[in-house]
């Protein structure tokens, strides 16, 4: 439930952001690890760089499919899972973590009834670099033939945690009705944990009424675990949340910005975090006022208050951001502006204080939901972006940057 806190009240009235030195990125296409009749590209970085995961459409089969990019090349691409039983779709997508201890996880979403919402979030892991994984099981056992999605792993410990969007109060309405707040309960967000042996450890609410079906987004602080996502108020206000695990209880819910967008539905755009230390860094999109808008903020004190928010875009968003704190305290912040007819991948450097640079193209996109949600990933000194090209079918593309010397 969205609880404001006085910073972010303060912080509501944007005021224009300053302009920094120009930011010499170079974009630099890469060949792709992903075959023709792919979507869905999904990142996350260990100590052995960063692991990309997609999913490759044939006939009827969905296959989840991982490479890992190191020493400037991506990695063979393996299989993780596969099923002619799964709920795919342009903005709730699988993915592959590695653990520190080199255990790889995977998650991805199976049908669990005959309603169109309904489905599980099915786990597995391989302790064999791919070659073999085991039988997967579930971090919900609520048994209802309802919507559990939208999953951000993170290491908790010495093993997995993971946060989902989990619909089992709502009994099963159409996904339209629940949208709409006629659902007899509300979207929760859950977390679970997972020892090193597989034993699952914990299975508790962070959040008890959010909005249906905006991407979460979960990252480590120097403190602990923390997730951004989109709230949903008693009105209908759905703007960004934070929660942070605490002595091993979440917070409540607070206000990363107070936008006080009120909608009557889920616009399907969710945060993006990112965190180094105690620093934190949240981007998000908002339509408040009918003016489709992409903003970042950043934290000091590991995300329990915010400074005022930089837009991001110039003219229009269409949102589906990224984020990524960079090793001096900016962050490289990804988001799709929307100029005319065209749809573009930009990302631009932002301070602390608000200072940011002009926007670096990555590459055009459908102006629809079928581009999915470009991703960003920064390993060392190289960011490494992905995204889903319409252009003659559907491939993922891959492209990287040397983040420059300031």
């Amino acid at each position: 439930m969205l609880k404001p806190t006085l910073l972010a009240l303060a912080a509501s009235a944007v005021v224009a952001a300053a302009s920094a030195p120009a930011w010499p990125l170079r974009i630099e296409a890469v060949p792709t690890p992903a075959s023709a009749n792919t979507a869905n590209p999904q990142f996350t970085v260990s100590t052995r760089g960063v692991l990309m995961s997609w999913v490759e459409q044939q006939d009827d089969t969905a296959t989840l499919k991982f490479s890992e990019r190191s020493a400037g090349k991506w990695s063979e691409p393996r299989v993780a899972a596969s099923g002619s039983n799964w709920f795919v779709n342009w903005a709730d997508v699988p993915s592959v973590l590695r653990l520190a201890d080199s255990t790889l996880v995977a998650q991805w979403l199976q049908k669990s009834g005959t309603s169109a919402d309904a489905y599980d979030v099915r786990l597995s892991y391989s302790a064999d670099e791919g070659k073999t994984w085991a039988a997967s099981f579930t971090p919900h056992h609520d048994g209802t033939p309802t919507e559990h999605g939208f999953v951000s792993m993170l290491q908790a410990g010495d093993g997995l945690g993971l946060v989902w969007l989990d619909g089992r109060a709502t009994g099963g309405s159409e996904h339209g009705a629940g949208h709409a707040g006629a659902a007899p309960g509300a979207m929760t967000v859950r977390y679970a944990t997972y020892d090193r042996k597989w034993k699952q450890t914990a299975d508790e609410a962070v959040d008890l009424r959010v909005c249906d079906c905006c991407p979460t987004s979960a990252t480590v602080t120097s403190e602990g675990p923390v997730v951004v996502y989109r709230d949903r108020s008693d009105t209908e206000v759905r703007d960004i949340s934070i929660a942070r695990l605490e002595n091993g209880r979440w917070t409540a819910g607070t206000s990363v910005n107070r936008d006080n967008w009120q909608i009557q539905a889920c616009p399907v755009n969710g945060p993006a975090i990112s965190a180094r230390g105690k620093q934190v860094a949240v981007a998000w999109f908002t339509g408040v006022n009918d003016k489709p808008r992409a903003f970042a903020a950043f934290s000091a004190d590991g995300g329990r208050t915010f400074g005022a928010p930089v837009r991001l875009d110039e003219e229009m968003s269409l949102g589906r951001v990224d984020i990524e704190l960079l090793p001096d305290g900016s962050a490289a912040a990804a988001y799709i502006e929307q100029s005319g007819q065209r749809a573009l991948l930009k990302v631009r450097r932002i301070g602390p204080d608000r200072t940011r640079s002009d926007p670096v193209v990555v590459a055009a996109l459908a102006s629809n939901r079928a581009s999915g949600y470009p991703r960003m990933a920064l390993n060392g000194d190289e960011l490494v972006f992905a995204w889903t090209d319409r252009e003659g079918g559907s491939q993922v593309r891959t492209a990287v940057a040397r983040i420059p010397a300031r």
